[in-house]
């Protein structure tokens, strides 16, 4: 042993045996009548001693151990206690932990005599030998049945009055683990054994504070691991203990491989480093062992504010790249129960629920809708559904195919605010598969409840900026309609001057240039209103479609080409409506093609409908922006677009009982499909109404 390992291993034990005295005279100074806290402190006490004893004799010496007996035998003894005494005694005395006491006690009778035995015989003796050896297999035994009743103890206490009791058997168990490692080592290679026999003493030394943390009254109350410190500190010993069996795989090829031991070790150290790199990065064996710490080390799964941190965090990410709230809000629900990806939903106007986006799980845009029945289940029940043990009641509410069947599927959490669903987030399994449990029912609850706020408020205000939206249009619209009103004042003069002097060449010309300009005047304004101003609709009559496809497809002839094919009854509606929304479509169609390329316009019939198709091969759209922008207000792909196009056509097409549909592909094109009720199945369906009146 070195002479820095000798000087670190001598003071390391004269530290550890200063501090264990100060605790022990700091426990007797108490003036506790009760025998346990007397009996850890001369338990306390015995250790200072122990350590003592070992600084005064030097590291250097073998292996010694009468005053490590002693040490062991007053722990021992204070357990004993307090297994039956006090809120451990309640759980009762089994004959079996008494059989381990009292097999401990002949242990260290056995260990004590042979350690007085074998240092009055000659060092070069068999029997010298044999009984070290035997003194060694005697520590390990006793460190291993140590081990055992501090289990015991800790288990048969009762979880909410261990207090400072978890402190002080924990550092009593990484005592005697440390013991077990030292005369566990010592007995495979002797040679190897010094450092950790000089280093033992400061190991002992930082276990102090330990015990005093856990003797102090209230102290101990307030501490608490943290998850992530737990989580890491069980790993870095998994990691210590994976390398300390690398150490003892090579120390036992050395002695059993004989000439091929060095291949044998490096090949060996070779495959476990590998597999060391290729398995622990792996995210189900991180999974996995976060899953095992919290359940094996902690009462409950989950560190509720350390979620509830992460998940507002997520939510409100202050970045300018920040992605959007619906992909946060999955991506935070998602997070909590470790599942890799997400799909958020959100309620539709047909009262069911269409997907909105989706994070990490990948293409959704084919996916079907939940449908109206299913969405007012999930709202009445309020349940979270487990998808993977579905009960009889949920599995009556028919799920889309595309849930059902993707084998990621896990559960489906309900976003519920104030009784009425806003949306769900279906999640995919994490990579620890696992059932659902009490635990993750109320966590996802309060989450989905929450993320409901937050989707709720932003609906909120995406409609009040419609509606100031609304507003700024309409004072733009009345200093329109201001403009409109000094053109009508200076027709109405110029009718009235006509009428005096009409036979005036001159007035005449100024007559005629004023109309020309006032005609200018009205166009730019028309030309800003015409997809906005909502003419006085008038009665519903059967109205020849083909005729308006035409007179359109006439209009536009100079501007574009315009194909009109096929025909179909008349319909039931507004002609003026029906020629404003087929007018927005064919201009939408035009503006979207290039120079040249015609947009058809086909006409059939489907069931008791007219279709009328307006069809482009122009730049098309996403399935992203059909779905989210092309029918709400104010938005447009078009530079200086008022983005109520599109809005007011498929309003007004519900006005008269009709609906648009859209089907679009970048670079492929667009076709707008306008259906509308046939006017001779709704006057049969009215005059068989009359009969049976």
């Amino acid at each position: 042993m070195s002479a820095l390992l000798i000087f670190v291993g001598d003071w390391g034990h004269a530290l550890a045996a200063v501090l264990f005295a100060a605790l022990g005279i700091f426990l007797l100074r108490r003036r506790d009548d009760t025998p346990e806290p007397r009996l850890i402190a001369a338990a306390l006490l015995m250790t200072s001693c122990w350590a003592l004893y070992i600084s005064f004799g030097s590291v250097s010496q073998p292996l010694s151990g009468i005053a490590e007996s002693a040490r062991n035998a007053a722990w021992l003894l204070a357990l004993f206690v307090l297994s039956r005494r006090g809120p451990a005694g309640r759980a009762g005395f089994s004959g079996g932990v008494a059989a381990i006491y009292a097999a401990v006690t002949g242990l260290l009778m056995v260990v004590t005599f042979v350690d007085i035995s074998w240092r009055h015989l000659a060092t070069d003796s068999e029997l010298h030998r044999a009984l070290a050896s035997s003194s060694l297999v005697l520590r390990m035994m006793i460190s291993i049945s140590s081990l055992l009743l501090l289990h015991h103890l800790y288990m048969v206490w009762p979880s909410r009055e261990r207090g400072g009791a978890t402190l002080l058997l924990a550092a009593l168990a990484a005592m005697w683990a440390y013991d077990l490692g030292l005369y566990t080592v010592h007995y495979a290679t002797p040679a190897r054994s010094g450092a950790l026999y000089a280093l033992r003493g400061l190991f002992m030394a930082a276990l102090a504070p330990v015990v005093a943390i856990g003797l102090r009254k209230g102290m101990s109350g307030r501490i608490r691991l943290s998850r992530f410190v737990a989580f890491q500190s069980i790993s870095a010993a998994a990691l210590g203990l994976y390398a300390l069996v690398l150490i003892a795989a090579s120390v036992i090829i050395q002695m059993i491989a004989g000439p091929y031991a060095r291949m044998i070790e490096v090949a060996a150290v070779f495959v476990m480093a590998v597999a060391t790199i290729l398995f622990l990065p792996a995210p189900r064996l991180r999974a996995f062992w976060k899953v095992q710490v919290a359940k094996h080390f902690f009462q409950h799964r989950y560190d509720y504010r350390a979620e509830w941190m992460c998940f507002g965090e997520t939510i409100g990410q202050p970045d300018e790249d920040a992605s959007p709230l619906s992909v946060r809000v999955a991506r935070a629900v998602a997070c909590i129960t470790d599942s890799p990806a997400a799909v958020l939903m959100l309620r539709n106007d047909g009262a069911g629920l269409s997907v909105e986006t989706e994070w990490c799980w990948g293409d959704v845009g084919e996916a079907a809708d939940v449908t109206a029945e299913t969405t007012l289940y999930l709202e009445r029940s309020g349940r979270i559904l487990d998808l993977r043990a579905l009960s009889e009641d949920d599995r009556r509410a028919a799920l889309p195919e595309w849930i059902e069947r993707d084998p990621r599927s896990w559960a489906l959490v309900p976003l519920i605010h104030y009784g009425r669903i806003v949306g769900a987030i279906h999640l995919a399994r994490p990579p620890a598969d696992r059932r659902l449990d009490w635990e993750d029912f109320e966590m996802l609850r309060a989450a989905g409840q929450q993320a409901a706020t937050y989707i709720s408020e932003a609906q909120g205000q995406q409609a009040l900026g419609d509606a100031r939206r609304f507003d700024e249009f309409n004072r733009r619209f009345a200093f329109i309609i201001h403009d409109v009103k000094n053109l009508v004042s200076q027709l109405s003069l110029l009718a009235r001057n006509a009428e005096r002097h009409a036979d005036n060449p001159a007035f005449r010309a100024d007559m005629v240039l004023t109309l020309k300009e006032s005609v200018g005047k009205l166009n730019d304004m028309l030309a800003r209103l015409s997809q906005h101003n909502k003419p006085r609709a008038e009665e519903p009559r059967a109205v020849p479609v083909r005729a308006i496809l035409e007179d359109i497809a006439k209009s536009r002839v100079r501007q574009h080409p315009v194909q009109v094919s096929g025909d179909a009854g008349c319909v039931l509606g507004d002609r003026s409506r029906i020629e404003q929304i087929v007018t927005h479509l064919v201009q939408n169609a035009i503006d979207a093609s290039m120079s040249g390329e015609p947009v058809e316009l086909r006409l059939s019939e489907d069931g008791d409908a007219a279709v009328v198709e307006v069809v482009d091969r122009g730049t098309g759209m996403s399935a992203d922006y059909v779905r989210r922008e092309l029918f709400k207000p104010f938005s447009s792909s078009k530079p200086g677009g008022f983005g109520l196009g599109a809005f007011e056509a498929r309003s007004l097409a519900e006005a008269m009982g009709g609906s648009i549909a859209v089907e679009s592909r970048p670079g492929v094109g667009s076709r707008f499909t306008l259906r509308l009720p046939l006017a001779q199945v709704i006057e049969t369906a009215n005059e068989t109404e009359d009969r049976a009146a």
